[in-house]
């Protein structure tokens, strides 16, 4: 079992967020250079953003259907990023995950990670009794994953990996306002959406999740 270094960031807003990660980042792939060896040493980001869209360095613009005076309207901000995937909404009553780790420590590529990340989001929201599993073709984690038309999405899933050591991570729809993803096409792709609050009709505790993700994810690598 690993014990992350998580650090709750409570709500922040995404730039700053972005911008503390690459520093982290920075000086863990600085010490890698410097001793020439894998580092055990990890943080492990949980936090939530105010609206924000976000574009994958492999993105189209074009899946983010609102205007710029539309997404002031709706108090929202848009930002092109260095993470893999396409376009994604954060927002409050969504958990953010970003690990800060290094894969050579523990003898991990970069899909083996992502599967690993699935996995505890799948063992997560199982305590709410939702069965998520893997879409073929596609990332994340799924409700009703093996129906052509009834699957929809409850997390979210983009990194970016520089000398082997990971930044951004997930985003996991809780308590998540879903009218926003009404302004895009999610991941480029056309398909549901939903958070844990809309599949059992009732809000919940995000302290309770953020616990059971330290779980569930100590407990997967």
């Amino acid at each position: 079992m690993t014990n992350f270094n998580y650090n709750d960031l409570g709500l922040k807003d995404y730039k700053e967020c972005w911008d503390y990660q690459e520093g982290i980042l920075a000086d863990v792939v600085a010490e890698k250079r410097v001793t020439g060896k894998p580092t055990s040493k990890n943080q492990f980001i949980l936090v939530e953003h105010p609206h924000v869209y976000t574009l994958g360095k492999s993105g189209d613009e074009t899946n983010l259907l609102a205007n710029a005076d539309f997404l002031k309207k709706i108090k929202a901000t848009y930002y092109k990023i260095n993470r893999g995937g396409d376009i994604t909404y954060h927002g409050p009553g969504q958990i953010v995950g970003y690990p800060i780790i290094d894969l050579e420590h523990y003898k991990i590529g970069v899909r083996e990670y992502i599967e690993k990340m699935e996995d505890a989001i799948i063992a997560a929201i199982a305590e709410y009794g939702l069965e998520g599993g893997r879409k073929e073709g596609a990332t994340g984690v799924w409700l009703d994953f093996n129906h052509k038309v009834r699957s929809r999405k409850i997390c979210a899933i983009g990194v970016r990996v520089s000398r082997y050591v990971t930044m951004h991570g997930f985003a996991l729809n809780v308590n998540t306002d879903m009218r926003y993803f009404t302004y895009i096409n999610p991941c480029g792709l056309t398909f549901g959406v939903t958070s844990i609050q809309q599949e059992l009709g009732r809000k919940i505790d995000l302290e309770e999740v953020k616990s059971i993700l330290k779980e569930k994810f100590n407990s997967i690598y």
